[in-house]
This record gives C-alpha cells, sequence and structure tokens, in this order.
C-alpha cells in the first residue's frame, strides 16, 4: 500500500472530484476508499461531499493491486523497455487492455500480472493495475505501464498537461485534400448512441488531433495523427468527423467489412515522455503485418 498526499491549492466543492481532478484515481473509486477511510483530509475522516479550503491536506492510501476476476496468464509480451519504474509494450490488435464485461482473461493485464508478478500500480484499481493510458482492443502499438503509484502519477500528470507525445498512423477512407491539419472539436458522449463517443458540446472536453498525410491511394489516404488530448475514441471520432473514418471502423465508418483488417487501421507508433528518473524516453514501434499488407494491397 502507498500513500499520496495532495495539498488543496484553492477551495473546492467535493473531496470526491478534487481527488479524480488531481489524481488518476476514478471519481466513483475514490468514493470507495473515501467510504472505506483510506482518503482522509486533514487527518480526519470525512463525507465525499467535503468541501476543501486551501491548505486542506488529502492523504490517500492506495491499497496494492489485488487481481480478482482478473488473474495472472502467461502470454507473450512484445516489450520494447522495462526497468524498475515502468515498461514500453507493443500491444497486436485483437487484444483487449483490460478485464471487463465479456473480457475477462487473454487481456494485457492478465499478461502483466504473469510477467510483473504484481509489481504494479493499484491507482487504476484491480482490474486496471498498471494502466495509465489504454488503446482500443481494434488498435495496435505501443503503452506505456507504471510499476509503481509514484511512477503512475508523474507519467499521468504529463498526459493531463500534454507534454506526453502519442503518435498514431492510419488509413481513412477517401482523399484528404489537406497535406495537414489540425481538428479541434469537444468530444463526449453520444446523446443516443451511449457507447459510442460523438463531437458535442454537450458534457463533452476540449479534444485536439493533428494529422499529416503520408501517402495518398485510390478512395483512401495513410495519415499520421499526433494526440495533444486523448480522449476516448478520439481519432477514430475525429476523423470521421471531417468526413474520412477509418478504414475498417464500422463504428464510426462504413459498416462495410474489410476483411484483412478486422477492424479500423489504427497503430500506436510513437511515445515519447520524461521517466521518473528525469530523462527523456522516446520509442517507436514498426507498422505490424496487417497495416503493411493492407497498404501493400492499395498499392
Amino acid at each position: 500500500m502507498e500513500k499520496l498526499v495532495l495539498i488543496c491549492e484553492t477551495n473546492f466543492d467535493r473531496l470526491d472530484a478534487f481527488v479524480a481532478e488531481n489524481t488518476d484515481i476514478s471519481r466513483s473509486r475514490a468514493v470507495k476508499l473515501i467510504e472505506t477511510g483510506d482518503i482522509t483530509v486533514n487527518g480526519s475522516s470525512v463525507n465525499k461531499k467535503a468541501s476543501l479550503k486551501v491548505g486542506d491536506r488529502v492523504e490517500i492510501l492506495v491499497p496494492d493491486a489485488v487481481p480478482l476476476e482478473a488473474k495472472a496468464e502467461d502470454i507473450p509480451l512484445d516489450i520494447l523497455y522495462e526497468d524498475s519504474f515502468l515498461l514500453v509494450v507493443n500491444k497486436p490488435k485483437g487484444m483487449v487492455v483490460h478485464p471487463a464485461a465479456g473480457n475477462f482473461d487473454g487481456t494485457l493485464v492478465n499478461a502483466l500480472l504473469s510477467h510483473c508478478k504484481g509489481s504494479l500500480s493499484g491507482i487504476g484499481g484491480v482490474m486496471r493495475p498498471g494502466i495509465i493510458h489504454r488503446i482500443d482492443k481494434n488498435t495496435s502499438g505501443l503503452l506505456m505501464v507504471a510499476k509503481n503509484d509514484n511512477s503512475h502519477q508523474h507519467l499521468a500528470a504529463q498526459i493531463k498537461e500534454h507534454s506526453f507525445v502519442r503518435e498514431y498512423e492510419a488509413v481513412v477512407y477517401g482523399n484528404v485534400k489537406n497535406d495537414e491539419g489540425v481538428i479541434n472539436a469537444p468530444i463526449g458522449r453520444h446523446p443516443v448512441k451511449r457507447k459510442q463517443m460523438a463531437v458535442t458540446d454537450k458534457n463533452s472536453k476540449e479534444a485536439v488531433t493533428h494529422y499529416t498525410v503520408i501517402q495518398r491511394y485510390n478512395g483512401f489516404t495513410h495519415v499520421r495523427c499526433r494526440l495533444e488530448t486523448g480522449r476516448t475514441h478520439q481519432i477514430r471520432v475525429h476523423m470521421a468527423y471531417i468526413g474520412h473514418p477509418l478504414a475498417g471502423d464500422d463504428v464510426y465508418g462504413p459498416k462495410k467489412v474489410i476483411k484483412e483488417l478486422e477492424g479500423q487501421c489504427l497503430h500506436a507508433k510513437k511515445l515519447g515522455f520524461i521517466h521518473p528518473n528525469g530523462q527523456y524516453l522516446e520509442f517507436e514501434s514498426e507498422l505490424p503485418s496487417y497495416f503493411k499488407s493492407f497498404l501493400a494491397k492499395l498499392k
């Protein structure tokens, strides 16, 4: 179990919201930690609705990650980098990042629990130990995993500050006319299709994607996308928003199935961040075979 200490710098209406905004702990999990007395204010247990004043000391005891349904599984991992603080892994297309309804085994977390033998940060909860950021099941590429809570906090802060380098490559439908551009459009839950995201002004958050054309083909364009923010399905939603959904994406694009892809053609190619020791690290992965095969077919 590790302890996090936060000092309130401005008045805040609710304790659970304060914890969620200033850590990588979800608001729902913060409520549970408050109820169990693992989050205190100035040394005392309080209600989740407790207001905070400037100077208040919030202590958070983060329980060690204990796998419940998530069990360690001996699944091979493509690890580009690993030390005592973190690891960078190249996730294959088709693998779910963490257990959830309908996917309790065969996930990246199941593999990590086996490989790291319990040395994973607990901030994400028992179903997401070590997970700082995610990519979709049918998106391949680089993910960073934290081995302890201090590393998790350090790395998550970079994502929040938009200083974390994340570049993707994708193939989209149509001919993207401009060689480069910026999509600045807020993303939130789709007002009707609640499992989907959408560009909307209602209950949304800022979302910014920078794109550059790599190569144009007949009916498709190969692009590079750099995330300034990291909203759920951001690249998929943004490219569809400008009329160029990802090839193979049957959620935000045409329902037409592209058999060679089995889902969106999207690869998380580059990660860059400041290591907890202060050193800047950058990693890049090769395009996977499904991606290269599809490009070869387009040529």
